[in-house]
């Protein structure tokens, strides 16, 4: 599967996904008892909600977890701007966590396996001097695992500081994007549950911030896509 096929087809599961937890919601009516309870929990979490939901985060990113249901969960409960700073946050104290758990209790020798291995070496040592950049770019790319290079790095040797900043901001736009689909099926979900209803010019507003997201998404993945292919095939050229 190629990249831009890969891309399509997280926005396309992304977006089928949350159609199906609204259309379970619509059809068994249960839109008004589902946000009476998730009302009801932020006001017993009061100023923890944040707190709580950047550790659970943290979690489902250092045991490999599916995530989805979290990040597009975000923008149902706390909004664009918000959920997309926890989504980040969470996801990088996670990586992170996960980058110093390979480094400090995996050992020398997992170093060396993962570090003899052909296709995983084409992230080792003749890049590391890269640092920041190459994290960046794998975080932008559909076919590069998230969660399990974070591990991987860890048993480089990429510096943690340039590991922690390639993430922060390698995992801004597919968060952006992942909090805005959440953001916007939580106000289809509420139509005519909420006495404020949103203007055609609001809607309009909220449809075209999501292509734009979607848009910088694609392109994102393209410049990140051609940019890493250029670094590898340095590589090989060194090689040789």
């Amino acid at each position: 599967m190629t990249r831009g096929m890969s891309l399509a087809w997280s926005i396309a599961v992304s977006v089928l996904y949350v159609a199906a937890v609204l259309g379970v919601l619509i059809y068994f009516d249960t839109r008004e008892q589902a946000f009476q309870l998730l009302d009801a929990w932020l006001d017993a979490q009061g100023a923890w909600a944040p707190l709580l939901f950047i550790l659970i985060m943290m979690l489902v990113v250092v045991l490999v977890l599916p995530g989805a249901m979290l990040t597009t969960g975000a923008g149902f409960v706390f909004g664009v701007v918000e959920g997309t700073v926890y989504v980040v946050v969470g996801e990088t104290l996670g990586a992170t966590l996960a980058f110093l758990i390979a480094r400090h209790l995996f050992g020398a020798r997992a170093a060396r396996f993962i570090r003899a291995h052909a296709r995983l070496k084409l992230v080792s040592d003749e890049i590391t001097p890269q640092g920041w950049k190459i994290v960046l770019l794998s975080r932008l790319v559909p076919f590069f695992p998230f969660k399990l290079s974070n591990y991987f790095f860890g048993l480089t040797r990429f510096s943690l500081s340039g590991f922690v900043v390639g993430t922060f901001v390698g995992t801004i736009p597919f968060a952006l994007y992942m909090v805005y689909l959440g953001s916007i099926a939580v106000e289809i979900a509420t139509l005519g549950t909420r006495n404020a209803e949103r203007t055609p010019l609001e809607w309009g507003f909220y449809g075209g911030g999501f292509v734009a997201a979607i848009a910088l998404l694609i392109y994102l993945n393209r410049l990140a896509g051609r940019a890493l292919t250029k670094y590898l095939q340095t590589m090989k050229e060194g090689d040789n």
